[in-house]
C-alpha cells in the first residue's frame, strides 16, 4: 500500500510539473486575460451567490479586472484603477471577502514598481482596505485578514523582484566573465602570434644567411662551411625547442610549462649572430638584478627580433648588444652599422616591429627605433620598468 501512493504521490508531482512547464510557455497577454476574466466571473458570482446580481455589477467587475491586461507595463496606474473599483465594491457592499483583482495588482506593483511608487501604493492600499471595511460597516476582524492576504501578496511580490534582480545580476556577471574570457583568450593568441613570429623569423633568417653562404665557404673555406652547417643545425634545433614550448601553452598545465626563454639567454642569442658571419657583441652597465619573467621574456624577444632585422634587412657588419641597469628600469640598445633609415628594419614595415611594441607596452615600458648616431646604421632602444 505505501508503495502504490508513493507511486502515485510521483505521478501528481509529474503532472504538477508538466503543467508548470506548460504555463511558463504559455505568451502573458493571455496569462494576464485569463488572470482578468477569472477576477470579472469571481465578482460576478460572489454578487449572484448574495444576490446583489445588480444590472452595474457585471459592468463594475470588468471596470476592476481588465486592467490587469497592462498590469505588466504599467503595475502603478493598474494598481490605482483596481484599488478605487475595488473600493467602490466594498462600499456597495458587493465584493466577498477576497478582493482579487487588487490582490494580483498588489503582487505586480511589489515586483515592477520603484521603491518611491511601491510606498505610496502601499499606503494608498491601506487607506483602500480600511474604507472598505468601515463604510459597509463589516466586522473589525475581517480587516486584520484581508491586512494578512494583502501582506502575503506584497511579499510574494518582493521575492519575484529578488529573484529576478538576482536572475539579471547572474547574467550580467556571465556576460562581464564571457568578455573577460574572450578579452584573455585573444591577447593570449596575440601573444603566442607573437611569439612564433619572432622565433621563426629570427631562427630562419640565420638559417638563410648560413645556407646562401654556405656554397661559397665549402669551396674556399671547408672549415667554415662546416661551422656554418654546425650552426644551421644549432639553430634550427633551438627554433624547434622554441616552437614546442610555445605550442605547450596550449595544452599543458601551469605546472608543465618551461620557461620562456630570458636574459640568461641573450648570450648564446648572440653568439648564433656571431658565428653566422656578423661580428656581434654583447655588453652591460650597472649591476644586474633579478627581473620578472614577463620582463625577461620581453628583454630577450627584443634582442632577437633586432638581430632578426639586422641579419635580414640590414647589410650590417657589426651589431652590438647594450643592456644598461639602473635602480628601476633596464635599458636596452641594439645598434647596427648597417643601411640606415633605408632598409626595411628601419621603415616599420611588417610585424616586427609592432610586435617588439606590443611586448613592451604589456610590460609598461617604452621604445624607440631610429637611425643610430650620426644617421648611421640603425638603433633600437627599450626601457623596461623592473619595479
Amino acid at each position: 500500500m505505501v508503495r502504490a501512493d508513493t507511486g502515485h504521490v510521483e505521478r501528481l508531482n509529474e503532472y504538477g510539473e508538466r503543467l508548470a512547464a506548460w504555463a511558463r510557455g504559455l505568451p502573458p497577454v493571455a496569462v494576464d486575460a485569463a488572470i482578468a476574466a477569472a477576477c470579472a466571473l469571481y465578482v460576478i458570482f460572489n454578487a449572484g451567490v448574495a444576490d446583489k446580481l445588480a444590472w452595474w455589477v457585471p459592468l463594475a467587475a470588468s471596470v476592476n479586472a481588465l486592467p490587469l491586461l497592462w498590469r505588466r507595463q504599467y503595475p502603478f496606474a493598474v494598481a490605482a484603477i483596481t484599488g478605487l473599483s475595488t473600493t467602490v465594491l466594498a462600499s456597495a457592499d458587493v465584493l466577498s471577502d477576497v478582493p482579487a483583482a487588487q490582490l494580483v495588482a498588489t503582487y505586480t506593483f511589489a515586483a515592477l514598481s520603484p521603491p518611491l511608487k511601491r510606498l505610496i501604493a502601499v499606503v494608498a492600499t491601506a487607506v483602500g482596505i480600511t474604507i472598505s471595511i468601515v463604510i459597509p460597516h463589516d466586522e473589525a476582524l475581517n480587516l486584520g485578514m484581508i491586512g494578512i492576504m494583502f501582506a502575503v501578496a506584497y511579499a510574494l511580490g518582493t521575492a519575484a523582484r529578488a529573484r529576478r534582480d538576482r536572475i539579471a545580476m547572474l547574467e550580467e556577471r556571465a556576460l562581464r566573465l564571457t568578455q573577460e574570457h574572450e578579452t584573455a583568450a585573444t591577447r593570449e593568441r596575440e601573444r603566442i602570434a607573437r611569439e612564433m613570429h619572432d622565433i621563426l623569423a629570427h631562427s630562419m633568417g640565420l638559417v638563410v644567411v648560413q645556407a646562401e653562404a654556405g656554397p661559397i665557404a665549402v669551396r674556399h673555406d671547408p672549415d667554415r662551411a662546416e661551422q656554418m652547417f654546425d650552426t644551421i643545425s644549432d639553430t634550427a634545433r633551438d627554433a624547434l625547442a622554441q616552437l614546442r614550448r610555445v605550442l605547450g601553452v596550449l595544452r599543458a598545465t601551469d605546472d608543465e610549462r618551461a620557461p620562456q626563454p630570458g636574459l640568461d639567454a641573450l648570450p648564446g642569442l648572440v653568439r648564433q649572430v656571431d658565428d653566422a658571419g656578423l661580428t656581434a657583441t654583447l655588453s652591460e652597465d650597472g649591476t644586474p638584478r633579478p627581473v620578472p619573467a614577463d620582463v625577461a621574456t620581453t628583454a630577450y624577444r627584443i634582442v632577437q627580433e633586432s638581430l632578426t632585422n639586422t641579419v635580414k634587412h640590414a647589410a650590417a657588419g657589426r651589431v652590438d648588444v647594450r643592456l644598461t641597469w639602473t635602480d628601476d628600469h633596464l635599458r636596452i640598445e641594439v645598434d647596427d652599422d648597417g643601411g640606415g633609415p633605408g632598409t626595411p628594419s628601419s621603415n616599420g614595415g611588417g610585424h616586427g616591429l609592432v610586435g617588439m611594441r606590443e611586448r613592451v607596452a604589456a610590460v609598461g615600458g617604452t621604445l624607440d627605433t631610429g637611425p643610430g648616431p650620426g644617421g648611421e646604421g640603425f638603433r633600437v632602444t627599450a626601457s623596461l620598468r623592473l619595479d
